[in-house]
């Protein structure tokens, strides 16, 4: 099978076309078809080698990719072969160097999720994995319905999903952004919008908008600890990385979310996104085989969703 991998550390240069064996049945697991994967932040650093500290001793060549959308060649339960389905497998956690870059992936059925009609395969491969770990963040939060909660970096793909989940579940959100996103975001739930800045301005403005501190922070953006002025006594604080956990202080609880699949949760979620209560944006569509060139676009930056890679 064509699986795209990285012989060696470096720039998206490395990237290769290769042939691997096609994965054969193996008792737990099920096999996909992938049609759609994405580009992630996470697949940038495996490949650069910025995150060769979590990866023990896996070293290349490995497979990169998180996200999918295809097809099952076998029978899982409730879902048999045939379904189109997706999901996102965790890389780092596996630690068996494959991933979905590969035109066949054998997973656990249970981080599986039908895609319902109306979603086609490359908006459903740009959703798993930012939209599962964006409601698992707002989980770790545990705000009540009316709390008010500040999510940063809301204009990037997880704080973009974290602004409608949040909006989704009654909680005021006031989102952090540039001046481009601020329109977009308010239509997606977003009660009050603040624009990048120095950390002692965006606290600021913060309390403007909610006097006494927000209840809840989730950090997509890893500001850290510059935060937590904005936050009152015995709030909650969430950040994407384990990294940008600041000290706790009068009280408030803080940790870091690690997106797990939950092939229940991620149907739930694509439920939504037929029914448009849920949007994702997708930058871009590529062929696997110009991987070298979607890996260049994410790393420039700017782009607005997900990049896409279709087999």
């Amino acid at each position: 099978m064509r699986v795209v991998e990285v012989p060696a550390y470096g720039g998206p240069e490395v990237l290769r076309l290769s042939e691997r064996p096609t994965p054969q049945p193996q008792a737990g697991l099920v096999r996909v078809r992938v049609a759609a994967t994405t580009v992630n932040q996470a697949d940038l650093k495996i490949r650069s080698g910025a995150a060769a500290g979590r990866l023990g001793e896996l070293a290349p060549p490995f497979v990169l990719g998180f996200d999918f959308a295809g097809t099952l060649i076998d029978d899982a339960p409730h879902l048999p072969a045939g379904t189109v389905v997706a999901g996102f497998l965790p890389w780092f956690e596996l630690g068996t160097g494959q991933g979905t870059y590969a035109e066949i992936v054998r997973v656990d059925p249970n981080w599986l999720a039908p895609v319902p009609e109306g979603v086609d395969l490359v908006r459903a491969a740009s959703v798993p994995l930012s939209a599962q770990t964006a409601q698992q963040a707002l989980d770790l939060l545990q705000l009540p319905d009316n709390s008010t909660v500040f999510v940063t970096g809301a204009g990037g793909v997880v704080g973009r999903f974290a602004v409608q989940h949040a909006a989704a579940r009654g909680l005021h959100v006031i989102a952090l952004t540039g001046t481009a996103e601020e329109h977009d975001l308010r239509e997606l739930g977003a009660g009050h919008t603040v624009p990048r800045g120095a950390p002692d301005g965006i606290t600021a403005h913060v309390l403007r908008l909610a006097p006494g501190g927000v209840d809840g922070i989730l950090d997509t953006a890893l500001l850290g600890d510059p935060l937590l002025p904005a936050l009152r006594d015995n709030g909650s604080f969430v950040s994407a990385t384990q990294a940008r956990v600041p000290a706790p202080a009068r009280g408030i609880q803080v940790s870091a979310v690690h997106g797990t699949p939950d092939g229940a949760q991620l149907k739930e979620i694509l439920k939504r996104l037929a029914t448009g209560e849920l949007t994702t944006r997708v930058a871009g569509v590529l062929p696997l085989e110009q991987a070298v060139d979607a890996h260049r676009r994410a790393e420039a930056g700017g782009l607005p969703g997900r990049l896409v890679l279709t087999l």
